[in-house]
């Protein structure tokens, strides 16, 4: 009686309790053990002891890797290259928007010569900049996204004059042949960017940083707001407002 109201849905405190109850009459070690029986087979689909299917785990395992392989073809190549006090700053690809590039080119207007975008990725902003009349030059280090950018310049008759996109380090590269340098980076290497910028650069120059400013440097303008905006740095202007707050700590 006690095996048969526990396989009709009674809980295991009821069935033990029974089993107590059938222990007065001289039963107990035997209905005890039936009941731990029963139970132990009706709660045995609640909490399988089967392991996953080896093609499941496989499947699951090359997925995985499958994903740290994408990763790292994209974030690791940067995370090589940068300067190592920068080492935890490094920034994995990451496209612009068609607003933020739209605002790029809206700080540019007006302007013309040569202009390099430090870590062109895809080759978006070049390829606007190009067709504005730049003579564009993309800095990227992933091989994957350089080699992206050069067929998609070639598929669309881009003249190599007008967008170039060369598989450097622009960290160890001098700028001081460009006249404009749109920049879209992390807040960690901006400051030391500018640094690099402020010894390269021409007085003419123009510097433009996507969603993060420069520290300490004074906008000449901006446009778009939010996650699209971009900032626009008159080489010259910074420069003597750099000088005008030294002095003060010079005296």
């Amino acid at each position: 009686m006690l095996t048969e109201r526990c396989l009709t849905g009674r809980s295991v405190r009821a069935c033990v309790r029974a089993a107590e109850c059938a222990g007065d009459e001289g039963e107990g070690q035997f209905a005890m053990e039936d009941s731990i029986e029963v139970i132990l087979q009706n709660y045995s689909g609640v909490f399988p002891t089967n392991r996953p299917h080896p093609i499941f785990s496989a499947c699951t395992g090359a997925l995985l890797t499958g994903l740290y392989g994408l990763w790292s073809l994209f974030t690791l190549p940067g995370f090589r290259k940068i300067p190592w006090r920068l080492k935890k700053t490094a920034v994995p690809y990451l496209p612009s928007s068609k607003d933020q590039t739209a605002n790029v080119m809206k700080l540019l207007e007006g302007r013309s010569g040569r202009l390099a975008d430090l870590g062109s990725g895809d080759g978006r902003l070049v390829f606007a900049a190009s067709a504005a009349g730049f003579q564009s030059t993309g800095f990227e280090i992933n091989s994957i996204l350089v080699a992206y950018a050069r067929s998609k310049a070639c598929w669309t008759g881009v003249p190599s004059r007008q967008a170039v996109f060369v598989k450097k380090d622009f960290w160890k590269t001098d700028l001081s042949s460009y006249n404009n340098v749109t920049a879209f980076l992390v807040p960690g290497v901006m400051e030391v960017l500018g640094e690099k910028l402020l010894k390269e650069l021409s007085d003419d120059a123009l510097v433009i940083a996507c969603r993060f400013p420069f520290p300490n440097w004074p906008q000449q303008s901006s446009a778009g707001f939010g996650l699209d905006q971009t900032f626009a740095y008159d080489i010259s202007t910074v420069r003597s407002y750099l000088r005008s707050e030294a002095k003060p700590a010079v005296q």
